[in-house]
């Protein structure tokens, strides 16, 4: 039996460099608290909300292209395996689509049979539909 990683994908009304721009813009649409520089290959960031972080490199950057972040750490305070997402990958590919982009993240490694993996996609869902898009089209996120 097959593992399916989390995915999601919209299209936006912006160009695919721009589109990376916005998504390495991740206080803007993600999480208000953040440490650390989040726009360059091997960059380092963490994310805060409440108790639960989560800390990323950049490890993959084609400009227009992809962006990819290994998670290098977590503490996700509300499940037993606090640190679920270690090791995880979120990978963002866009590629244009006439006068529009198509934005496609898949988070490597958040399955079905993870133990966040409802609630985690409840809350990717929300930040990347929800906020990540509306910053796109209207340059207003709805970080947490």
């Amino acid at each position: 039996m097959k593992q399916e990683d989390y995915q999601c994908s919209f299209t936006a009304a912006i160009g695919p460099e721009e589109a990376i721009e916005h998504i390495s813009d991740v206080s803007a649409w993600w999480a208000k608290k953040l440490e650390g520089c989040t726009r360059l290959l091997h960059d380092v960031f963490t994310v805060h909300f409440g108790d639960t972080f989560v800390s990323f490199e950049i490890t993959g950057l084609v400009p227009g292209r992809k962006l990819e972040w290994l998670v290098t750490d977590c503490y996700l305070h509300w499940i037993n395996d606090k640190q679920e997402w270690t090791g995880t990958r979120i990978v963002w590919e866009v590629e244009a689509a006439g006068d529009q982009t198509r934005i496609h993240m898949r988070h490597e490694g958040l399955v079905p049979s993870a133990e966040c993996f409802a609630d985690c996609r409840q809350g990717w869902d929300h930040h990347i539909k929800d906020s990540l898009l509306k910053y796109m089209e209207e340059e207003v996120g709805i970080p947490e």
